[in-house]
């Protein structure tokens, strides 16, 4: 369930960054558009690209925060097992009085 709710978070992160390249191209051709000499022109394209080049960190940067917060919920909480240890044993066994400690088992010996 969490890579299905990380998917749709990207595609709207995805859909965020198209958005704001169009708005970025549209910017920049009406910057061309109104520019009066060659250099205004060069500025307005180095600012659509500068626009698209922010749309797409800001994509990554959401991507890399939806990952993040997908990991942290995934644990619920719950702390890690360790890896060396008694692994769920409780000790040793308590004597029952009913048996008397031998060395070895009496059908044994």
């Amino acid at each position: 369930m969490q890579t299905a709710k990380v998917k749709v978070k990207d595609m709207v992160s995805s859909a965020k960054e198209k958005a704001k390249e169009a708005t970025a191209s549209a910017q920049g051709e009406a910057g061309e558009a109104t520019a009066a000499t060659h250099g205004e022109k060069e500025m307005a394209k180095e600012e659509e690209r500068a626009r698209k080049a922010q749309a797409s960190a800001d994509k990554h940067q959401e991507k890399a925060e939806h990952r993040a917060d997908a990991a942290a919920a995934g644990r619920h909480g719950t702390t890690r097992v360790p890896l060396s240890g008694p692994h769920g044993h409780h000790g040793a066994p308590a004597a029952d009085s009913a048996y008397p400690a031998t060395e070895k088992h009496p059908a044994y010996i």
